[in-house]
This record gives C-alpha cells, sequence and structure tokens, in this order.
C-alpha cells in the first residue's frame, strides 16, 4: 500500500502519540513508519506548514528588497550597483552555507532559494547596467545553471526544484525563438543525481519526466524541421505513445523494488502513465485525429520506427523486471499494430472503424481497471477506471445529440457495466469476509 507524503508525516506523528499512550513500544512505531517510508524522527521536529511558512517568509524578504532597490535603482552609482547586488548575494549564499554546516538543513534550505533569488536579480538588473541583452534567454539560463551546484552538492530536491522550473524556463524561451536548447540534458542529468541520493521528491519526479519528454520531442521537431522553427509531425504521436509505456514499465520495475522511495516513484510513474494513456485513447475515440494521421505523410517513419523500437525495447526489459511482460506487450502491439494500418490504409473512409476499436480499447481499459482496484484495494485503479467509463459515455453522448435512441442504448450499456461492476465488488468483499 503506498501512502503520499502527507499522510506519511500524519503516520509518523499518529504513532509517536501511540507511544506516548503506551499502545506501541518505540521500536515498534519505528518499524511501522519504516514499513511505509516515513521518517519516524523527522517528523517530530519542523512540520511541512512551517517550511512553507519559511520559505514564503524569505520569498518576500527577496521580494522586498529587489523593489526596494528598484525605486531607488537610478539614483544610486553604477559600480555600487554591480558591487552591491555581489555582495547581497553573496553575503544571502554564506549565511545559507554557515546555517547548513551548523546542522539546520531547513533553515539553509529556505535562504539558498533567497540567495537564487538575488541572484537572478543581480543577472538581469547587470545586465540592464551595461545594456547585454542580445539573447534574452542566456540569463535564465545563467540564473539556472547558478541555482544547479548548491542543489547537487546538497542534494537537495527544493534547490534543484527552483533550478528545474528556471531550466524549463529557458528550454521554452529557446525554443520559442527556433534556438536548440543544447545543454537542457545536463539539468536532466543533475535532476536525477538529486533524485537518487536525495530525500524523496514527488514534484521533482513529475518535472524531471516533464522535461525528458519535452526534449525528446523536440529534439526529434528539430532534426525533421525544414525552417527554422519546430516541426512536430505524427510520428512524434508514435515516440511519444512509445515513451510513456516505457515510463510504465519503469513504474512497475521500480514497485519492484525493495526501497520505500522506489516504490512511491514506480506507483507515480505508473499511474501518470496510465492517465496519460486513457486521455490518449479517449483523444484516438474521435474520428478527427484518425483522419489527420491517415493523411499524414510520414516521411520520417525509419527514424521513427527505430527510436520508437528502441524505446519499446527498454519498456520490454523493464517490465520484465516488474512482473508485466505481457501487459505491456499487449500494450505495445496495440498501440503501434493500429498505427501501422492506420498508415497502410491511407483512405478517410476507414477511420470509423479505428474509432470503433479505440472506444471499444477504453471501455475494456475501464472494466480493467475497476477489476484491478477492487483486486487490490488501490482506490485511484477503481476511480480511475470509473472516470474513463463515464467519460467515454459523455463524449460518445455529445456525439449522439438528437439520436435519442442511440444515447438511451448508450446510457444502458454503461447503466449494465457499471452495476455489473458493484455486482462483481460486492461478491468479492462477501468472498474475502467468509475467509
Amino acid at each position: 500500500m503506498r501512502l503520499i507524503r502527507l499522510l506519511k508525516n500524519d503516520l509518523a506523528r499518529e504513532t509517536a502519540d501511540w507511544v506516548a499512550e503506551g499502545i506501541v513500544s518505540r521500536e515498534q512505531a519505528e518499524r511501522i513508519c519504516t514499513r511505509y517510508g516515513a521518517d519516524f524522527e523527522q517528523a517530530q521536529g519542523r512540520s511541512l506548514g512551517y517550511s512553507v511558512l519559511t520559505g514564503l517568509g524569505y520569498l518576500f524578504i527577496g521580494l522586498a528588497l529587489i523593489t526596494l532597490i528598484g525605486a531607488n535603482w537610478e539614483e544610486i552609482p553604477r559600480a555600487l550597483r554591480m558591487w552591491g547586488l555581489i555582495a547581497i548575494t553573496v553575503a544571502t549564499q554564506g549565511l545559507a552555507l554557515r546555517r547548513y554546516l551548523s546542522g539546520d538543513e531547513g533553515g539553509a534550505t529556505g535562504i539558498f532559494l533567497l540567495g537564487n533569488l538575488f541572484f537572478g536579480a543581480s543577472i538581469i538588473l547587470i545586465a540592464q547596467i551595461y545594456h547585454l541583452g542580445e539573447h534574452m534567454p542566456d540569463g535564465v539560463f545563467w540564473w539556472a545553471l547558478g541555482c544547479l551546484p548548491f542543489a547537487v552538492l546538497l542534494r537537495n530536491p527544493w534547490l534543484a526544484l527552483q533550478a528545474g522550473v528556471l531550466a524549463l524556463v529557458w528550454f521554452f524561451l529557446e525554443v520559442s525563438l527556433g534556438f536548440y536548447p543544447v545543454l537542457f540534458p545536463l539539468f536532466i542529468a543533475a535532476f536525477l543525481w538529486v533524485l537518487w541520493c536525495g530525500r524523496e521528491s514527488i514534484l521533482l519526479l513529475l518535472l524531471v519526466v516533464a522535461g525528458i519528454g519535452f526534449w525528446t520531442e523536440y529534439s526529434l521537431a528539430a532534426w525533421w524541421r525544414d525552417s527554422g522553427h519546430f516541426d512536430f509531425r505524427a510520428e512524434n504521436l508514435a515516440v511519444g505513445v512509445a515513451l510513456f509505456i516505457a515510463l510504465y514499465a519503469l513504474g512497475h520495475w521500480l514497485a519492484a523494488r525493495t526501497s520505500a522511495v522506489a516504490r512511491d516513484y514506480g506507483a507515480v510513474l505508473s499511474i501518470w502513465s496510465l492517465r496519460f494513456g486513457l486521455v490518449l485513447m479517449l483523444v484516438l475515440s474521435f474520428a478527427g485525429p484518425w483522419e489527420e494521421l491517415i493523411e499524414a505523410e510520414w516521411r520520417y517513419w525509419l527514424p521513427m520506427t527505430v527510436v520508437s523500437g528502441l524505446l519499446a525495447a527498454i519498456a520490454l526489459v523493464f517490465a520484465a523486471g516488474g512482473g508485466r511482460l505481457r501487459a505491456t506487450a499487449g500494450l505495445l502491439a496495440f498501440y503501434f499494430l493500429s498505427l501501422l494500418v492506420a498508415i497502410l490504409v491511407g483512405n478517410e473512409e476507414h477511420t470509423v472503424y479505428f474509432q470503433l476499436v479505440y472506444n471499444v480499447a477504453l471501455i475494456g481499459m475501464g472494466i480493467w481497471l475497476i477489476v484491478r482496484g477492487i483486486h487490490s484495494g488501490i482506490s485511484h485503479y477503481f476511480f480511475l477506471g470509473v472516470t474513463a467509463i463515464l467519460l467515454t459515455a459523455l463524449m460518445r453522448y455529445i456525439d449522439l445529440i438528437g439520436d435519442y435512441i442511440g444515447g438511451a442504448a448508450v446510457f444502458l450499456l454503461f447503466a449494465v457495466l457499471l452495476l455489473a461492476a458493484a455486482r462483481y465488488w460486492r461478491r468479492f468483499h462477501s468472498r474475502e469476509g467468509a475467509v
């Protein structure tokens, strides 16, 4: 059973109350916390609320100082402006380092974030002094790069998140101007190091996954472009699907590890990959996307096949280690076989067949998620399956507005499915209770 971080902290504090009341011993409380990846000792100290309030306080201190300096900017001599900004940045980072070395990691993190804010303000204001604004994204790049060393050396996920947000801003500024962000993988590698060696951070994990996805798709778009702007084609869809299936398999591989952090990361990857897959299937349950795919030129089918095949091989390796080989192989076969048929058909009149297949597959996926949620006792699988069926019903009803008999038939079908799922749930739990 996976617990989100807020519930882990609550569990750790609750076990402390059990120890105080004599319900369990301290050793038993520590074993309970270890079972769910919670830190019994850390939870007795500062809470998340304290950290959030402290961080926001430091943020507003930084904004106040920047506003004050900006209000008197023209009256300050140029040399004093530059050295003053440098002095504020160095002093803040020095104070943060001193707090960290004294053992106050939480307080040091807030001051490091403040120092990074001053560092960015210094870059912007010094560039304004000396008119260094030929390529604006460069300033954001150096800001993100300047935040990176402390994040890597201290293996702190909050500092890595700050650098990650700035790196993504730089990434999108570069690609919006038609430039390829060559050094973006450097940030991804640094964040993976922090995830590997630092404390657990679901937010940083999601940022890394998003970064890998954007970098992969924009790299292919840069490779395939004929002009100065990135050229997204139908081939990007195939690669994106293969990437998310690989992430799904990686999630199950991590879930099979002994580390509580790895299991948490695996649960997040698998559920978000499933959500992406359901959204994609919902989109492909309409005729429009299939018309676009059938009309596409597929000029770069060979590199698409190579990249997708590599990702599929990676997915199968992880799936074998995570006990999901058949499910992953089935997903790969279903997606790429339907895509291959669409490429070979080349006739828009056949879009209705693809639409029908994906509607049936979407309903089947919803039923499978409901059954899996009932068997495993994992609520998000159950509700994800129910959501998939309800969304399918809603979309199909919108398609059938004016056709009352068809709409009634759709509603009756989904009523039967949901009532059958409810009956199955009752029978399953009745058998468990009897045992």
